[in-house]
């Protein structure tokens, strides 16, 4: 399997297309609720220039989910949104990692995932050099 950490993976899948994620995982497995999704919100910092002090920038909306499958693998998820669906499935994602098919439920669930997001941020970047402007300085010659 490839050296991904939780973080990574859970970012992937809070990152994912809630119906793409239904579409790769298929039917859910039988699981047991620990904590019903929840929605709340979340503060999200910034950093004036990626670099500066950090600065309160606004609210997100999240759902958070905790459950356990029957092995009793236990898997947590937080996504955007009020998506308590999402939440469900990546939670059971999660949980499903870290069990002995973590290296099958990479390569079915979570590989095409990382790529379809690397597709999305390759789409972005591309319209943004479209944008780009190029400042130069011309010589003038000494006065």
């Amino acid at each position: 399997m490839t050296t991904i950490t939780r973080r990574d993976w859970m970012g992937v899948l809070a990152r994912s297309a809630p119906a793409r994620l239904a579409h790769l995982l298929g039917a859910t497995p039988q699981h047991s609720i620990l904590r019903n999704p929840e929605i709340g919100a979340v503060m999200v910092r910034g950093r004036a220039g990626a670099t500066g002090a950090p600065f309160n920038l606004g609210e997100m909306t999240v759902t958070r989910c905790t459950l356990q499958l029957e092995d009793g693998l236990i898997g947590h998820a937080y996504v955007q949104g009020r998506d308590k669906a999402h939440a469900i499935r990546a939670a059971i994602v999660d949980a499903q990692m870290q069990g002995p098919d973590a290296n099958d439920i990479f390569a079915r669930i979570v590989s095409p995932l990382l790529l379809d997001e690397n597709v999305r941020k390759a789409a972005i970047a591309s319209k943004a050099a479209a944008t780009k402007v190029e400042f130069f300085t011309m010589v003038r010659g000494v006065d």
